[in-house]
């Protein structure tokens, strides 16, 4: 699989689940794992580096807090992260459904 576009893959996901409202490494590993039914899980390995590089290009900010006695980083959509995930959902969609037509998924086509 094309690494720049599992890269981005993974960022739009992160910027999704973090629009929705301020949240730390784990509970994004989560939020991914539930919404996508089990079919993507963000490991360690890929979840920080994103986290990092999207704090770098401020598409998120982020601030630590205390929570149960252990320190939590949590990050939250800036201004331009939500004007950046317009863009990546939009190019998202003609993405797919480029793919679709090409596989003939689009609806109203039969499948051969």
């Amino acid at each position: 699989m094309d690494t720049k576009l599992l890269n981005g893959t993974v960022e739009m996901l992160i910027l999704e689940v973090v629009s929705q409202g301020p949240s730390y490494g784990y509970e994004i590993t989560q939020t991914v794992i539930s919404r996508s039914d089990g079919r993507f899980e963000l490991k360690e390995g890929s979840l920080y580096p994103a986290l990092h590089r999207l704090e770098r290009q401020m598409l998120l900010s982020s601030y630590w807090t205390e929570h149960d006695g252990r320190r939590r980083k949590y990050y939250k959509l800036t201004t331009t992260g939500r004007k950046a995930l317009a863009a990546r959902r939009k190019e998202w969609r003609e993405f797919a459904s480029g793919v679709n037509g090409v596989l003939g998924l689009e609806l109203g086509v039969v499948s051969r």
